[in-house]
Order: C-alpha cells, then structure tokens, then sequence
C-alpha cells in the first residue's frame, strides 16, 4: 500500500508560517540557568517595591526545593540551566506604535497587530521576550475607569489594588512551575473593569519569542468588578530552532458578583517551546466565567484551565480544543 496523502488541514498545520525569527537587538540578557541574582536582577531593573522582591526570592526557594512533576507529559529534554530566564528587548514599554523599536515593531506589523488593533480591538498589549514593548487603549474606555497595561506599570500605578489581588488565585506554593513563574515572572497584563461597565470589544495580548533558549514567563491579573463584562484574548507564536524555548505564564482572573469574563488563547508556538501553563479563574456569586483554549502549536503543552466556584449560582465553563501534529505532546486539561 502506498504512503497516504495528509488533508490540505493537516498538511497546513505542519508549514509553520510564524517560525521567523529576527537579529537579537535586546539591551539586557540574563546568564543561562537561574540563581538568586538573577531574581534579584530582575526585581532590581523593574525597580519594584520590597515586598515584590521578598515574594520572588520566596517562590524561588519553594521551586528549588519542590520536585519536578512526574504524573505528566515526560519534560525531562527541557534543559532548564540552558535558559535565559529574562531577556529585555527595549528599555521601556510604549504606548505609541511608533515609538516601538523597528524590529519589533516590523515583526508585529508582519503578524498584523496594529490592522487587528485599528479593526477589533478595544486595546492591544504586545510582549516581545520578556517584557510588553506596547500597551493602548481605546480613550473612551480610559474614560470610564478600565485599565489596560503591562503588568509591571500596575504594580507601579495601582499598588494597592495590584497588591490586594496578586497571587490570591494562584499561590506560590500551588505547583512548580507557578512557583517559578512567581519567581521571575516579567510581563503580561493587568486589566481592572469598574462596576457595571461593559466593554464590548475584545482586550487582546499578543507574545512572541524570538531567541533561541528564551524563558517567557508573563504575568496577567484580570478583575472584574460586579456586574462588569469583558473578553480577553491571548495569542503566542515564536521561531522554530533546533533547541528548545520554554513558556511558562500565569493567568489569574478574578470575576466579582455578577460579572463575565471571557478568555480566549490561542497558543500557536512553534514546536521547540514547552509550554508549561497555570490558568485560573475565582468566580464570586451570580459572576460567569467562559475558558476557550485552543492549542495548536508547541512540542509540549500542560496547560489546566480552571474556574473555582466561590459563590452562589457561580457558573464556569471551559472549551478546550487540542491537536497535535507530528512530534507534538498536548495535554489540555478540561
């Protein structure tokens, strides 16, 4: 019998078009593998409070003491001492698209962010490496209180309500790799919708990797305050390369009385990244929250998306959808 033909669906599934990669203009790269200076590093450049740092160097110690998992998919041919766990592309995350680097910028434009923007968008955040190089929203949004920025510029600008909300749906001490995330966690979003505001256009985030043997480990903290609504999507791609990338984010979303969250990621990572993902939601009486998670990229995924139901007539649902080609391990949760 002769070798069957793959369906047109298949055989576009394996030409990976996002697996471009672009010359390494970054302004700071940390030593591969990771140690207690590298967090420091990273907490001392981000110029965070106290606190910050005492929760990172807590994290990094609870990771290096906890065992890798071994009830799951086998990651044991990630080299984890042969990571660079912070790179920073920019110096500085810009709220004007042409204040964006060029070369990020032309890659962004390659993948068609700022037309999804001008077109669908109610704001857009865009993470290159390990830090969001742009964040915009719609002005009349701003007007009415919704907050859209890196997750770096609301520690800065809302402390205490950052502060009253970060890390209460997904501990350090939850897993392993929430743990490592904690640890040197950089980038991500972090998004605020006031009571009863409605914001009828999607927020999207998009992440790219673009080194060879990069860590990616944002952050996103998404409130939703009672009777509030809005629908967050998450895309990622990066280069294809010989050796293995590593993304390791952390999604927490907080879904007060009579609210609805929607998230929506679409994980297209080329098939050198493991993708090792805690996704959590905490959902308050009468408040919805809707979990649509399509993997379709990666060499590795595990990726758990979950809704704690903590009130009365609290309701959850999670659509996940999966496929795997040639090589690729997808572990979805659901």
């Amino acid at each position: 019998m002769g070798s069957e033909q793959k369906p047109d669906f298949l055989a576009k599934m394996d030409d990976y078009q996002y697996g471009f990669s672009d010359p390494d203009t970054s302004v700071y790269k940390s030593e591969r593998g990771l140690n207690e200076q590298v967090v420091r590093n990273i907490s001392a450049m981000k110029k965070e409070p106290e606190w910050m740092l005492q929760f990172r160097l807590k994290a990094l110690a609870h990771y290096q003491l906890r065992p890798m998992p071994t009830w799951g998919p086998d990651i044991s041919g990630l080299d984890f001492d042969n990571i660079f766990y912070y790179v920073r592309p920019s110096e500085a995350s810009k709220g004007n698209w042409d204040e964006v680097p060029d070369t990020i910028k032309k890659t962004f434009d390659r993948l068609g962010i700022p037309d999804a923007e001008r077109k669908f968008l109610a704001g857009v955040g865009a993470q290159y490496e390990s830090e969001m190089v742009y964040h915009s929203i719609q002005e009349q949004l701003s007007k009415v209180g919704v907050i859209f920025l890196s997750i770096e510029d609301g520690l800065k600008q809302y402390p205490d309500l950052f502060r009253e909300y970060f890390g209460t749906v997904i501990p350090i001490e939850d897993n392993k790799f929430a743990a490592l995330n904690s640890a040197v966690w950089s980038g991500g979003s972090f998004v605020y919708v006031p009571k009863g505001v409605k914001v009828e256009l999607p927020l999207q985030a998009y992440f790219r990797l673009n080194m060879a043997n990069i860590g990616q480990f944002e952050r996103s903290l998404i409130i939703a305050d009672e009777g509030a609504q809005v629908h967050y999507v998450e895309g990622c791609t990066a280069p294809s390369y010989t050796t293995d990338s590593f993304h390791s984010g952390v999604i927490e979303i907080i879904v007060k009385k009579g609210a609805r969250v929607r998230y929506t990621t679409i994980q297209n990572w080329s098939t050198n990244v493991f993708n090792l993902v805690t996704q959590r939601s905490k959902v308050e009486e009468d408040g919805t929250m809707e979990w649509v998670d399509c993997n379709l990229g990666s060499k590795l995924t595990m990726k758990y998306p979950s809704c704690y139901l903590v009130g009365k007539r609290a309701h959850g649902e999670i659509l996940s959808v999966a496929f795997a080609s040639t090589g690729q391990h997808q572990d979805a949760g659901g």
